[in-house]
């Protein structure tokens, strides 16, 4: 659920910070592409809502409600991407915070796109395509276990929220991710995107990535 906190606005992106203008609306695609983007490198945070140089200029009105991000961002990347969102004000104008983990598996968009951050020789960042080969490396770097697809050792099926799901599936139909996701049911579309995984004995089991996403708030305060 987004929240508020208290934070000071950077002065300048950098390898972990990312300024994306919501003007005229940042597209879903190019969202999704830069959270991708950071996640593949050492994650970080995006401000949605500031321009290149660091001005805020806040959020478009279709983004004034940030409850719908984190599933938009799990829905549209494989394996689901788990992000934080908050809202801020910053010369009076509303900017949103997404915090990005450093992710041990490779994240894709749904789309097949896969990128990674780098610093260009004046020192600003920018996002490319991640070459196989450089697939391989990352893989070979952080080790096969993605600790957020990991099941949580005391967490039960009740931990999770149906109304969260819900509010996931809405927001699958809403800003376009993939469809097949609306024909599954809910223990399918857990399964599809790693909210749950199977013990030996066939026993589903909420992962961290459930739990964050849709989670139950007091099951998050208590994990």
């Amino acid at each position: 659920m987004p929240h508020k906190e208290s934070i000071q606005l950077p002065i300048k992106e950098s390898f972990t910070v990312e300024f994306k203008s919501d003007r005229k609306c940042l597209p879903d695609r190019e969202l999704i592409e830069a959270l991708a983007c950071l996640a593949n490198s050492e994650g970080g945070e995006l401000l949605l809502g500031v321009e290149d140089d660091g001005t805020p200029t806040g959020l478009h009105i279709k983004h004034k409600d940030l409850l719908g991000l984190p599933g938009l961002v799990a829905s549209r990347t494989s394996p689901s991407l788990a992000v934080s969102v908050s809202k801020h004000t910053f010369d009076g104008v509303e900017v949103a915070r997404i915090v990005v983990p450093k992710s041990p598996a490779i994240i894709a968009t749904t789309a097949g796109v896969y990128l990674h951050r780098r610093l260009k020789s004046d020192g600003t960042p920018e996002c490319i395509a991640m070459l196989p080969h450089e697939r391989n490396s990352h893989v070979n770097q952080f080790g096969l276990v993605d600790a957020s697809a990991q099941a949580v050792m005391g967490a039960t099926l009740n931990d999770l929220d149906p109304l969260e799901r819900e509010r996931l599936r809405q927001t699958v139909q809403q800003y376009g991710g993939d469809r097949v996701l609306l024909e599954l049911d809910d223990e399918a579309l857990d399964g599809a995107l790693g909210f749950t995984v199977r013990d030996a004995s066939g026993q589903r089991l909420p992962t961290l990535t459930g739990l964050l996403v849709i989670g139950k708030e007091a099951a998050l305060r208590s994990k």
